[in-house]
């Protein structure tokens, strides 16, 4: 499978709340997920933040998804039920190792996102 193909798959495994499914996508060793205020160096810990969105999400829209090698980026909407945070546009770089995702860099304007959890958002540090 292409990385373009591996990062595909992961987001919609995301977008219809497959969490396990997601999960497979992602390497054991080495992992890292790095957004604006967060980070994690655990799959589980990445996917428990994902599942305690998931109440929230109404729909995660692919607007561009490109790849340069093992580099892909995703540019996403991601909608929420949740009307203090309403819609977030995501801008994703994965790198794909093999057939697994090793590492995740997010881009978003987190201040909403902050400021409804109360500063309070999770660190794997």
């Amino acid at each position: 499978m292409q990385p373009k193909d591996i990062v595909s798959q992961f987001i919609a495994d995301i977008h219809d709340q497959r969490f396990d499914e997601a999960k497979s996508w992602l390497a054991t060793e080495g992992f890292e997920y790095v957004g604006p205020n967060t980070r994690f160096l655990s799959p589980d810990d990445m996917l428990a933040y994902q599942f305690g969105m998931a109440a929230i999400q109404k729909d995660l829209i692919v607007r561009q998804l490109s790849a340069d090698g093992e580099h892909v980026f995703a540019i996403l909407d991601y909608q929420t039920h949740f009307e203090p945070i309403g819609d977030v546009r995501l801008a994703v770089w994965f790198r794909v190792k093999g057939d697994k995702i090793q590492t995740m860099e997010t881009f978003y304007n987190a201040a909403v996102v902050e400021n409804m959890l109360g500063g309070n958002l999770p660190s794997a540090d």
